[in-house]
């Protein structure tokens, strides 16, 4: 999904922010709202990317409820796309963002410069056969084609590998074990009912809208299956020589996520109505409502940096990372501990609970219903599981 928020716009806000937090005091006359770093001084503006997700929702919270403000870091939200992003991060053009976990690892194994610094929330990939299929595990996949959104590359694919390697398939398209098929997004419930694919692999709302249609039925599930679970599907990343030389701003900026994070797991539809109303998201209420209840916002830290180890590992392991690198390598290249925080931190932190705020997630087949015919749904929680 996108959102049209020009830079004028959030300039004003982050403004506003300033004022506001100027007026409590949060920081002193004549220096930047983040304070000085004992490592690089002044920050000054710290540019937090996004790029007009459902699942960016702690992003914008950060800055509408202030959480930003609280820990006196001065940000500035800027709209951008996913190759934007990919290099505004490696460069330092943004500071920070919060972004899923083999992508980043993905770029840091490339030699981008980014960090990961905590895990945000738990995952909406799939891997998914038709109703009328024999097909009950992954394991009974090998030599049947599946179909992925876009390219083979994306992060529903990527769940996909790791399901079959886990199986003991060989996803490589080289190994030939399993046939890859990259297509648009729309096309894959049609395809499946068609009998061109054996599989496919999505990402949520599609998932959930696939099922509740009965067209598919998920033998491989991120959000509940182990070892997949307990693993978290975005996460904090930081520019690395931002947060080299201004490691206060770059725990400030986490933080400021993290306790956002917790504000939308306890307040999922007043997330959504704040997205809609401030235009960072074009979707409903309540299909923003129903994505985000989807999910689980329970921000981590130790956990976060178990998440990156086996990601990196599992992605190694299915051939998603070249021969040479070094899983356990990779993983600790791409963590970064920052003073501060911690899920000591995490957990002590209250946020508040808006009446109505929240929401109970629907059935598949009234969510799907949401959205109309099944070639008419749009990822919501994740852009980047659909389109490179």
């Amino acid at each position: 999904m996108t959102a049209s928020l020009g830079r004028s716009s959030a300039l004003r806000r982050a403004a506003s922010v300033a004022l506001a937090a100027t007026a409590a005091g949060l920081f002193c006359t004549g220096c930047g709202r983040g304070g000085s770093d004992a490592t690089g001084g002044d920050p000054g503006t710290v540019k937090v990317a996004y790029l007009g997700l459902t699942c960016e929702a702690p992003i914008y919270v950060a800055v509408e409820k202030g959480m930003f403000a609280e820990q006196g870091v001065n940000v500035e939200l800027i709209k951008t796309d996913w190759d934007g992003l990919r290099e505004g991060l490696a460069n330092g053009n943004f500071q920070a963002n919060h972004t899923l976990l083999m992508y980043v690892l993905k770029g840091v194994e490339r030699g981008s410069d980014m960090k990961i610094t905590a895990g945000v929330h738990t995952g909406c990939l799939r891997l998914q056969v038709g109703t009328k299929s024999a097909v009950k595990t992954a394991a009974e996949l090998r030599g049947k084609k599946i179909g992925v959104p876009s390219n083979i590359g994306s992060p529903p694919a990527m769940f996909a590998s790791r399901a079959l390697a886990a199986a003991g398939i060989d996803p490589s398209p080289d190994a030939r074990q399993v046939t890859w098929v990259a297509m648009d997004p729309g096309q894959l419930g049609q395809r499946l009912e068609q009998g061109e694919l054996d599989a496919v692999a999505t990402s949520d709302p599609i998932g959930t809208i696939l099922d509740g249609k009965g067209i598919t039925k998920t033998i491989a599930d991120q959000a509940k299956d182990q070892p997949y679970a307990d693993e978290y599907c975005c996460v904090v990343v930081v520019n690395g020589a931002f947060a080299k030389k201004h490691p206060g701003s770059a725990a400030k900026v986490t933080k400021g996520i993290l306790k956002a994070a917790k504000w939308v797991q306890e307040n999922p539809k007043a997330a959504a109505e704040l997205g809609v109303e401030k235009k960072y998201i074009a979707a409903s209420v309540d299909i923003n409502t129903q994505a985000l209840a989807g999910l689980s916002y329970i921000p981590g830290v130790a956990r976060g940096k178990v998440s990156v180890e086996r990601a990196a590992e599992d992605m190694k392991k299915a051939k998603l990372l070249s021969e040479s690198t070094n899983g356990a390598a990779l993983a600790k290249r791409a963590w970064l501990d920052l003073e501060g925080v911690n899920d000591e931190w995490v957990v002590a932190q209250a946020v508040d609970r808006v009446e109505g705020g929240g929401a109970v997630r629907l059935p598949a087949d009234r969510f799907a219903a949401l959205f109309g015919p099944p070639g008419s749904g749009r990822c919501v929680c994740c852009t980047r599981c659909c389109i490179e």
